[in-house]
């Protein structure tokens, strides 16, 4: 405000203020009132409670005689008995010291789901799958494609149509894919939603007896299951996608096309451009090496930049570094 009041003796407050890009009210009420003193401490009232007075409050509310009735209770029947101990909001001050002011009755909590934390660092590690409806020609009637994705090659492990959703097929499919991957105890981590089927007693002892160990996202949380929400949003976007299907026969023919499309002739974006059948056989290396020759013999004619490499990890919900810079990992 100094600066402003120099200023001002030479080119007027308004000037000033506008050049400084002070508010000429603050500029004013700076000069009537001065700087801002530190608010003074509370005091103790004269007419306040001592702490055994407070004490013997809190002893009458929680005794066995007014241990079900509210504050606003208790104050009016102390009153119609002649007694007189403070006033019914001191009472409710007092509880709320003592942490006893909350609702009596059981309430429903929410448990606390913790996030997923997965990583993958080769195939069948860690499998995500989900299942998404298919559209027929009866309004109201689906069909349900079962879908099982590796997330470190994004190769479809296992994928069925079935007219509904059902536990057992669900268990089929995954014990079948299991056997057919050579996947050994403690090998894998599958990762699903809280879908009933995904969380059924009868799955997870299969799943148990598998050696295969289970991942569930948060409720109401897409995010947590990435991968097979790409890959259902990669088929329905797919051009010659059907608005609907007219027969279970029909929906098993385009998928049959479909995968067979995706694993072996898909150019995946997140695996460097490479097919999901290239990853999952552990052939990354060797197809880039070949792709590197081809693009170093076109750089050394016209330098370019360097190309893509493949993906050395594949995460569900990476976990935040702590301010040592180090990160808490979820083994498989």
């Amino acid at each position: 405000m100094t600066a402003v009041s120099s200023l001002a003796a030479q080119i007027g407050r308004k000037a000033a203020c506008e050049v400084l890009a002070i508010p000429r009210a603050s500029f004013y009420r700076r000069q009537q009132t001065g700087p801002r003193a530190l608010p003074r401490p509370r005091g103790i009232s004269p007419q306040g409670l001592s702490a055994a007075e407070r004490q013997r409050v809190l002893d009458t509310l929680n005794c066995e005689r007014f241990l079900d009735e509210a504050p606003a209770q208790i104050h009016a029947r102390l009153l119609d008995e002649g007694i007189y101990l403070c006033s019914e909001r001191t009472m409710y001050r007092i509880l709320h010291g003592a942490k006893e002011v909350r609702e009596r009755r059981n309430q429903l909590r929410h448990p606390q789901y913790q996030k997923p934390e997965l990583l993958a660092t080769a195939p069948n590690q860690v499998w995500s799958w989900d299942i998404t409806k298919l559209r027929t020609a009866v309004k109201g009637h689906h069909f349900s494609l079962y879908v099982v994705l590796d997330i470190f090659s994004r190769y479809v492990v296992a994928w069925t149509v079935a007219e509904h959703e059902a536990k057992s097929l669900a268990q089929l499919l995954l014990e079948e894919a299991v056997l057919r991957q050579k996947i050994g105890p403690d090998q894998l981590t599958l990762h699903a939603d809280r879908g009933s089927t995904m969380t059924s007693k009868s799955l997870a002892l299969l799943l148990d007896d598998l050696g295969v160990a289970r991942s569930h996202s948060r409720p109401q949380t897409s995010n947590d299951n990435p991968y097979s929400e790409a890959q259902f949003k990669t088929l329905k976007y797919r051009p010659g996608f059907p608005d609907h299907f007219g027969s279970l026969a029909d929906a098993r023919a385009f998928c049959r096309g479909f995968f067979t499309w995706y694993n072996t002739q898909h150019y995946h974006c997140g695996i460097a451009n490479l097919t999901p059948e290239t990853v999952h056989a552990g052939r990354a290396q060797q197809v880039l090496q070949e792709r590197h020759k081809v693009v170093a013999a076109a750089y050394a004619a016209h330098p370019e930049p360097q190309p893509k490499t493949a993906p050395a990890q594949a995460w569900i919900n990476p976990p935040k570094a702590d301010s040592t810079g180090s990160s808490s990992l979820i083994a498989n």
